[in-house]
């Protein structure tokens, strides 16, 4: 859910996500300092889906939908043995990705009005954001301190719909995959 600024953050945004508490001894301190959603809120995660619907529209018949297609997706393990770049980007990449598209593909289908990044980027590309808008130079530290850290797994068994309040990130919903 990395946007360029905390302040781009709108009060009734939502977002879908899967966390990854496992990240967090490793990318806190990094996230925290570079991570605008890191400092609003949002634990280590990989987004499935952002922006989602604005929360005026997360009613009882959406959570019910989520609850329906989510639940369609067999639980999954992600390991997490590797950094990767987007422009201004540092990230751990998930392995496998697949299983997070899938999640990602299924919500814009049954929600064609919320396309991942808003339609900005032509690919998906799963990632748990460390750092960005950062020079080379700091990302390459980054990098280099998390290579000892590095591989960890995650179990995902469920999908968060995240909340802008006005202020932070708060946790609205929980979806459960199936086991």
């Amino acid at each position: 859910m990395a946007e360029d600024s905390t302040s781009t953050f709108q009060a009734g945004r939502t977002g879908l996500i899967v966390r990854i508490p496992e990240a967090e001894p490793c990318v806190r301190g990094w996230r925290e300092r570079f991570d605008p959603s890191a400092q609003a809120g949002v634990p280590a995660h990989v987004t499935v889906l952002f922006p989602f619907l604005d929360e005026s529209r997360t009613d009882a018949l959406v959570h019910s939908a989520l609850t329906d297609v989510l639940g369609r997706h067999q639980a999954f393990d992600l390991r997490f043995a590797r950094c990767g770049r987007l422009p201004e980007v540092l990230y751990l990449a998930p392995e496998p990705d697949t299983p997070v598209r899938r999640l990602t593909e299924a919500i814009a289908d049954r929600w064609p009005e919320a396309p991942p990044y808003g339609g900005r980027f032509a690919e998906i590309v799963p990632h748990l954001t460390i750092a960005q808008g950062q020079d080379d130079g700091v990302l390459e530290e980054i990098e280099a301190d998390l290579a000892d850290r590095l591989p960890f797994t995650s179990r995902v068994a469920s999908v968060e719909l995240m909340v802008h309040d006005g202020v932070k990130w708060q946790e609205r919903a929980s979806f459960a995959l199936r086991d």
